[in-house]
């Protein structure tokens, strides 16, 4: 049995073809700004690599920001309920995700089923999401991906004191001004926004261990720095892109059991 995860997010998006309980392909890209074409433009791709026809297709489940607009969609699942179900798939014994994104940030409390039980949501403020780390990156001239190594050899700890990724700019270009070294800078948000997640937590009742997804899970200085702040070794998927869409398949192939 075959089924599809589409996550339409809003920034990046990704596909899981799902074959029984094994990840048949996987696919990640930036959503662009036509979203709906490409959820299709994922299908289409996946299918002629993977030489999948539509009628071995039992079901496909779309979530993520963009979900609702996936036109070939059997189901809309919520990004909650996938990325906890992914999550479970590559750690069973999770029972705190957090996944940080391109505009929101969620923390996640599951059972050994991968259910929801709990999850507090911030999609209020950038300032503790993939966003802020994005302006970082153009401030500082360099890209997302290197982020994570330049964080990496910070000597020096400084905190960033502004609550707002539009003021915290003004503050990073004030700190360059002063000589700071760019990898002290990337540690300082790494931390601030580790400290925001972390805040966030505090209002449930979190448990280890804690698993890691979303896009800003790929950077390495956010894995140290969260893991430091949270007191306790965040463990990240090999692909902590797909963790949603993988769920959503997940959530398809379910309904057939």
């Amino acid at each position: 049995m075959i089924t599809i995860g589409i996550d339409l997010g809003s920034r990046m998006s990704k596909i899981v073809i799902l074959e029984k309980n094994k990840i048949l392909y996987t696919n990640v890209t930036d959503t662009g700004v036509n979203p709906k074409k490409k959820s299709e433009d994922l299908l289409n791709i996946a299918l002629k690599e993977t030489v999948i026809s539509t009628t071995d297709i039992k079901s496909i489940y779309s979530t993520g920001y963009g979900r609702n607009i996936v036109p070939f969609s059997d189901k809309r699942i919520s990004e909650i309920s996938c990325h906890a179900k992914g999550a479970n798939y590559f750690f069973p014994n999770a029972r705190t995700i957090i996944d940080i994104g391109g505009q929101d940030s969620k923390i996640i409390l599951v059972d050994e089923s991968g259910h929801v039980k709990d999850f507090v949501m911030n999609d209020r403020c950038a300032a503790g999401s993939g966003k802020f780390l994005e302006v970082t990156a153009t401030t500082l001239e360099t890209t997302i991906d290197d982020l994570g190594k330049l964080s990496q050899i910070s000597t020096r700890k400084i905190d960033i004191n502004s609550t707002c990724v539009v003021f915290a700019e003004s503050e990073i270009i004030g700190l360059i001004a002063e000589g700071l070294e760019k990898s002290d800078i990337i540690n300082a948000i790494h931390r601030s926004i580790s400290i925001r997640t972390k805040n966030l937590t505090s209002q449930l009742h979190w448990q280890k261990p804690i698993v890691f997804t979303g896009g800003v899970a790929k950077n390495s200085g956010m894995q140290l720095a969260l893991s430091e702040i949270m007191g306790t070794k965040v463990i990240v998927p090999e692909n902590s892109f797909i963790t949603g869409a993988l769920g959503a398949a997940i959530f398809a192939k379910e309904n057939f059991d």
